[in-house]
């Protein structure tokens, strides 16, 4: 019987270590890394760098020597006549038909061109560049949002999993105060209203509690949505609140002075405001003269019947180099029309940059205001709550002692349940809005 229960232990030991290496667990800075890694926004972000990167070669591919092959076959089912005249020094000689050519031919050739000058092949090498650093740059905006999207998911299961243990702690404490009211009132020396009071305001707690425990399911899934793990994947959260909002108090943060320049939204204006520059540019260069050269050879051979395939199959060689110049004389006004709303374009793109200077450095000053009164309302909500558990304890005691009524009672612990939420949302709310102001102004430290 001994050795069954050791064994019975040593299964049920093997088997809990298991489940558990199957669970992950995450510091708010290892979520913030895993979602940078795998979050579904970011990882196509990259894969939109890769195909820029791809999309500047093909850009720089079309101006370096391109080379094609051909191989063409042709059989005449029925050849075409011609006539030629009987006598071709007399203009009125009779016409007789004839056949030129073989049947079947075949040919094989291979061109190498050679761009000399495109100006639209300058502006486009231009334009990849810029088109790259779009790329990198909204890679970094993503970077950004992802970041604050995991501190403020991964705020949220810390606050809905924190609300759930306070709840539970609330929900004891009343019912062991209604057990023992219940006992004193089937004694005769409580009112039964008393008993029903406190029955309304457990009941309360316990529907606060089951809708906590709804909201913090939900959180985790958004949590593990944002990490780019499986909704459903079970994960474990080392970091706690408190701890979390005492680290993110940092005052430097207000009084320090952010240049507009480095925020990410201001150099992807600037990289708007180049792009249509770029396509100014290009149309512009629509007007300029394309310059190129070629360089064709190849064998051709002919047959009546089809014998190609015979080594002793004579082929006759040829060899042909051009250069190809186009200029442009009249587009009935089409390229001035083009590069007209090019240069409109432009003047927007110009109102939007100087939109986003502004709008930087109003969303700056609005979201330190934010983040100086969430340090402010977290030291108030503290101080509040201490405040609230001492009158909910002294209403308590009070209550059982006869001298105060069970709607004091009441008042006071709701006005405690009230404090106790706010100073959760009050933490909570230091660590988003200073996640917001490092997302803003691109501060990351």
């Amino acid at each position: 019987m001994k050795k069954y229960i050791i064994a019975t232990f040593c299964l049920l030991q093997a088997f809990l270590m298991h489940s558990q290496e199957g669970i992950k667990s995450f510091s708010l800075e290892e979520a913030i890394n895993h979602a940078l890694e795998h979050n579904r926004t970011a990882k196509n972000a990259s894969r939109d760098i890769d195909a820029a990167k791809k999309q500047k070669w093909e850009t720089i591919a079309t101006g370096l020597p391109q080379i094609d092959g051909s191989i063409g076959y042709q059989d005449f089912i029925k050849q075409q006549v011609q006539v030629v005249p009987t006598d071709f020094s007399d203009p009125n000689s009779d016409l007789i038909p004839v056949i030129f050519g073989a049947r079947k031919n075949i040919d094989a050739s291979a061109t190498l061109s050679q761009l000399i000058f495109d100006g639209s092949y300058i502006v486009g090498l231009q334009s990849a560049k810029v088109f790259l650093e779009i790329s990198e740059n909204a890679k970094i905006k993503t970077d950004l949002e992802v970041r604050k999207a995991t501190i403020n998911a991964y705020g949220n299961v810390i606050l809905a999993k924190e609300s759930v243990e306070i709840l539970e702690k609330n929900k004891k404490t009343l019912q062991e105060n209604l057990n023992e009211l219940n006992k004193i009132f089937e004694n005769g020396l409580e009112e039964e209203e008393s008993v029903e009071q406190l029955k309304i305001t457990l009941s309360s707690v316990k529907s606060n509690l089951n809708n906590a425990k709804r909201l913090e399911n939900i959180a985790y899934k958004m949590l593990n949505l944002t990490l780019g793990l499986d909704i459903d994947t079970k994960i474990v959260l080392t970091d706690k609140l408190k701890a979390l909002t005492l680290k993110n108090i940092d005052l430097s943060y207000l009084s320090k002075d952010y240049s507009i320049a480095n925020t990410i939204d201001y150099q992807i204006a600037e990289n708007d405001k180049r792009s249509k520059e770029l396509l100014v540019k290009l149309e512009q260069s629509r007007a300029l003269p394309t310059l190129s050269t070629f360089l064709t050879g190849g064998y051709t051979s002919f047959s009546n019947v089809f014998d190609f395939h015979q080594s002793d199959k004579e082929y006759f060689g040829y060899a042909v180099f051009g250069v190809n110049l186009k200029v442009p004389i009249f587009g009935s006004g089409l390229k001035t029309a083009r590069t007209q709303r090019a240069k409109i374009n432009l003047e927007k793109s110009k109102d939007d940059f100087s939109e986003t200077e502004q709008r930087l450095k109003l969303e700056i000053a609005s979201t330190k205001s934010d983040y100086q009164y969430a340090i402010e309302d977290y030291a108030n909500k503290e101080e509040n709550l201490k405040l609230a558990e001492r009158i909910e304890n002294k209403n308590q005691i009070k209550f059982f002692e006869g001298i105060a009524s069970s709607f004091e009672l009441r008042q006071a612990q709701t006005q405690l349940y009230a404090a106790q939420q706010e100073y959760l949302q009050a933490m909570l709310d230091v660590i988003t809005t200073k996640a917001e102001l490092e997302t803003v102004s691109n501060t990351i430290n």
